[in-house]
């Protein structure tokens, strides 16, 4: 057992360093508590989305997982558990990017900040934003992944049918769809649960409002450094055709809105946060 569990981390190195992101990010952001409890939540999420696709062919459609390294690392049930782990630090670096696009922004020397009140956190453009962004993620990340024989993640897993995109089926990016707009809204169930009362464990740390958008990016570039290692080009162009226009608005948007913030979200902003730097204005 303890062989698999270290084999767990040390077969999927990539996985656990972007999950240690996540935490980095997730736990000054919304406190450890609601960090644990959001782990534990979207992974279940996860994990039953996958069971369900895999003997009954919803939400994502037909699939099977090719168990080769079962003895090597772990799985549940048939599923991979880093797999359903993934979900975790997707779903939020998905939602914190959404809510960089959605809010605010306020500068305090070299740091950028979001000034996202509880109303942004929990609106449905949160909501439906987070969930478009972790799926057009996965238009990224599955094609590659679908390649796993040709890198070292290995072929674990394959479709019933060849897919339309590079052979994915748009069933699985459907299921991707319904299952980041249920996951994203688990995490702001969560975050919505403690509103009453300041959420423990939320600290200080430069540039946190960054470091979930930074997570996306990465694992972006991380899909697209296999994608080219493998030598599939037109797979990694057709990505970066996909991204181009929307990092290009969001960064032009995030430069137009710097400090341009009105009175009274700034107030909600530092009842949120009252160790922001911006306190100190």
């Amino acid at each position: 057992m303890l062989d698999i569990a270290i084999g767990t981390i040390t077969m999927r190195p990539y996985v656990f360093a972007f999950f240690a992101a996540f935490l980095l990010a997730c736990m000054p952001h919304v406190g450890w508590k609601k960090t644990v409890t959001f782990t534990g939540v979207g992974y279940m999420i996860a994990f039953v989305s996958e069971k369900l696709s895999i003997t009954t062919g919803f939400p994502y459609g037909w699939y099977y997982y090719i168990d080769l390294t079962s003895k090597k690392e772990l799985w549940i049930w048939g599923v991979p558990f880093f797999d359903s782990l993934s979900y975790v630090f997707l779903t939020y670096c998905s939602y914190a990017t959404a809510l960089l696009i959605l809010s605010p922004l306020a500068t305090r020397k070299m740091d950028l900040i979001t000034l996202e009140t509880r109303a942004i956190r929990h609106s449905w453009a949160a909501l439906v934003l987070g969930s478009f962004l972790q799926t057009f993620l996965d238009i990224i990340i599955d094609p590659v992944a679908l390649q796993g024989s040709r890198w070292f993640l290995g072929q674990i897993y394959g479709y019933g049918e060849v897919g339309v995109h590079f052979g994915v089926p748009l069933s699985n990016y459907a299921g991707w769809l319904l299952t980041s707009f249920v996951l994203v809204a688990a995490f702001q169930w969560v975050d919505r649960k403690q509103d009453a009362e300041m959420p423990k464990g939320i600290f200080p740390i430069p540039f946190r409002s960054l470091i979930g958008p930074i997570l996306y990016l990465s694992v972006l570039l991380f899909n697209w450094g296999m994608t080219l290692w493998i030598g599939e080009r037109l797979m990694a162009v057709t990505g970066i055709f996909i991204f181009t226009l929307p990092i290009v608005i969001v960064t032009v948007q995030a430069l137009i809105r710097v400090n341009r913030y009105r009175e009274e979200e700034l107030r909600e902003h530092l009842k949120d946060y009252p160790w922001s730097p911006l306190g100190r204005w």
